[in-house]
């Protein structure tokens, strides 16, 4: 199979660009970082544009004996947080390794990344980079997006283990594409896929092609399955029928007792178990920063 692309331009003449390995691992970090449409097309989930805000690189992770670092934490506009893991192809670990790490990953930022600590970490970037907040998040969310809202779906997405897992690299082995079908496959929530960036360069033009791994039909069609937003009805219908009314009333009292002092109740969307969040908005006005509290 050829390894080169070739490129007609205005003047009919043909280019020829050759396939060309990155020199560095942090080469292909930084392109991800810069261009996130490069990994964009990695959401089985969205059947329409969905951007992906990069909330920082290099994002630690403590746990009680360990402390963790993932190149890349993202969040797309449902509020799905994205994890990714750069490696090259010459990197050994690529085949097995990088998957454990992936789960460590994943499994200690649902428990040690709370929602404000990501709103930190976004805010640091920002600071660091010269960008206002808000008018980040303005041009992030769709048209019809609250920012309130927005939050919510991350805090229910990392409270219920929705997440995605990327494998980024400039080839993804045959072993490690096995390994995340089969996870992708038998996994419910979360989304495992890996996704190949090929370089291609002629002097001093570079062109990037990606390429999704993983994406095998059936896990689209169990991923793909529609989830309702559970809501008072169903929430307490359902709890009465899986336990009985004595769990019931219980939920039910918490749920009365906080819905006047709240300014809203936001409901999960679970596929199996019901969520509902007392939502208490105060008044500060900045997009990011209001959500604090």
């Amino acid at each position: 199979m050829s390894e080169n692309i070739f490129i007609i331009k205005n003047d009919e003449s043909l280019i020829k660009m050759n396939k060309k390995d990155y020199n560095s691992e942090k080469m292909l970090q930084v392109l991800i970082a810069q261009y996130p449409d490069l990994i964009k097309e990695a959401q089985i989930e969205c059947e329409e544009e969905n951007k992906l805000l990069l909330i920082t690189k290099e994002a630690s992770i403590s746990s009680i004996n360990n402390r963790f670092s993932l190149d890349h934490l993202f969040l797309d506009q449902d509020g799905i947080p994205t994890f990714v893991e750069v490696k090259r192809s010459s990197d050994t670990r690529i085949r097995r390794e990088v998957v454990g790490q992936m789960l460590d990953y994943a499994a200690n930022a649902i428990l040690y990344w709370p929602v404000n600590e990501i709103k930190k970490l976004l805010l640091s970037r920002c600071e660091r980079e010269g960008i206002d907040p808000d008018e980040l998040m303005q041009d992030f969310l769709k048209d019809d997006d609250e920012l309130e809202d927005f939050w919510d779906n991350v805090y229910n997405n990392l409270n219920n283990g929705k997440v995605r897992l990327l494998f980024v690299a400039d080839q993804i082995p045959s072993e490690l594409k096995r390994i995340i079908e089969f996870l992708n496959e038998k996994m419910d929530i979360v989304e495992v896929l890996g996704v190949e960036i090929k370089q291609y360069i002629h002097n001093d033009l570079k062109t990037l092609v990606p390429k999704v791994v993983g994406q095998t039909e059936k896990a689209q069609i169990k991923k793909n399955q529609n989830q309702e937003r559970w809501d008072e009805a169903s929430f307490f219908a359902e709890l009465n029928d899986r336990y009985n009314s004595k769990y019931e009333n219980i939920a039910r009292k918490i749920f009365n007792y906080f819905k006047p002092k709240v300014t809203r109740i936001y409901w999960g969307s679970g596929m199996r178990s019901g969520s509902f969040v007392p939502i208490y908005q105060g008044k500060e006005k900045h997009l990011i920063k209001k959500t604090f509290c």
